[in-house]
């Protein structure tokens, strides 16, 4: 089981698998299990963002076990959040916002 961060611009955090773009996480969600997924929005001018990710977590069925929002968009976040937690199974759990640095650390040092 891995970590995800999908991000085009911030550093990874320590015990994460890092995507840069849309299609590199889509490819992660299809074929390893996911613990905790990370997700930014805004991946570069002209390229998919976080929210082509998230309609494919939707039509896959292929839910991480936590999916954190660190995106710093407030209308990408919003707009992922409800497509999320529209179809959200019961095994999954959604939060808002960024993973907390507690959660951070514990990763990090294993």
């Amino acid at each position: 089981m891995i970590h995800v961060y999908l991000d085009d611009y911030r550093k990874c955090p320590d015990g994460f698998v890092l995507a840069r773009n849309a299609e590199e996480c889509k490819l992660l969600i299809d074929t390893e299990t996911i613990d905790i997924l990370s997700l930014d929005y805004d991946l570069g001018w002209g390229q998919p963002t976080g929210d082509e990710v998230v309609r494919h977590i939707v039509s896959s069925g292929k839910y991480p076990n936590r999916i954190y929002l660190h995106t710093s968009s407030a209308s990408g976040r919003i707009q992922m959040y409800h497509l999320l937690s529209a179809s959200l199974p019961q095994h999954s759990q959604l939060f808002g916002g960024p993973m907390p640095q507690n959660l951070l650390d514990e990763i990090a040092n294993g």
